[in-house]
């Protein structure tokens, strides 16, 4: 049967380990949305490119000179959001509609007869999906405490 000074000894302990919780979490988060929202960054101007627009046109993306450098800006913006932790939960929103929008018409790995160009816009598109999947997760958690967000609390 376990004492109460048991009982009390675990709770000091995961209180301790609590506490030291928020010290490691701030630089990591920080660290996490400088890598998640690099790719975004780094990429967005060769959307503006007109060799990246005339391989989303020749994909089928309509209207491709208007909407590819406009993913551009919605990429751009959003990675800049969530960089800055600005608004971050807007920002990851608009990383969600960029990969929505650009994953299935530029990964469509499922058309590709080379199995080399299938398999790597299949990896392309899981990519994609998971950097959704981190853009979900920010949408509903935030930037953490070291941001823009957290300081105007």
């Amino acid at each position: 049967m376990a004492s109460t000074s048991t009982f009390s000894a675990q709770s000091q302990s995961s209180r301790s380990q609590s506490t030291a919780l928020p010290a490691v979490a701030a630089p990591v988060a920080l660290l996490g949305r400088f890598l998640f929202a690099l790719i975004f960054l780094m990429a967005a101007p060769m959307n503006f490119s007109g060799k990246t627009i005339a391989f989303a046109a020749s994909q089928g993306v309509p209207l491709a000179s208007i909407a590819v450098p406009l993913s551009g800006i919605i990429a751009l913006a959003g990675g800049f959001s969530i960089l800055l932790g600005y608004r971050a939960r807007i920002g990851a929103w608009l990383i969600v509609l960029f990969l929505a929008a650009v994953t299935p018409m530029l990964h469509n790995f499922w058309t590709i007869a080379d199995p080399v160009m299938h398999q790597m816009q299949f990896i392309m598109f899981m990519k994609n999906l998971s950097m959704m999947g981190g853009a979900l997760f920010l949408s509903q958690t935030g930037a953490g405490p070291w941001s823009l967000d957290a300081r105007r609390k």
